[in-house]
């Protein structure tokens, strides 16, 4: 009975490490974030929240809490009217165009490369048959 128990034992643990090992490998699957893409604009709350930031510290230089901050900008924010909110839509959307803009820029700089790239890549495949192809001629000349 003990045998059967250790190895269900052993079992179990390699299960775990079976596990364990599929994590690390979906993790390094996936892809690495490209310093160059452009960051994603603020919404129209965050734009509002950057000059309430500036306000909550001129009115309260002693308080160090961020949630104490976020809590009060969120709560202004929820009571204010659309045409009160109106002037951080418009900054938030010039923001998004800009964006789309510097996205567009950026994809077809992506494309660009990666049409260079198959193009290298086709060109030495072709000077490596040419290569092949040249050796089996000298030899069939021989």
């Amino acid at each position: 009975m003990k045998g059967g128990k250790a190895k269900a034992d052993v079992m179990q643990a390699d299960d775990k490490l079976k596990r364990k090992g599929e994590r690390v490998t979906k993790r390094a699957k996936k892809a690495a974030k490209d310093p160059n893409k452009p960051k994603r604009p603020a919404s129209a709350f965050f734009v509002f929240m950057e000059e309430f930031r500036k306000q909550y510290k001129e009115e309260h230089p002693d308080n160090k809490s961020v949630s104490a901050v976020g809590k009060a900008g969120g709560g202004k924010w929820k009571n204010m009217s659309e045409a009160e909110k109106a002037p951080y839509v418009q900054k938030a959307e010039k923001r998004k165009s800009e964006y789309n803009k510097k996205m567009q820029a950026y994809n077809l700089k992506l494309a660009g490369e990666a049409n260079d790239d198959e193009s290298d890549k086709s060109k030495s495949e072709v000077n490596d048959e040419d290569e092949e192809d040249g050796s089996g001629e000298d030899e069939d000349d021989e």
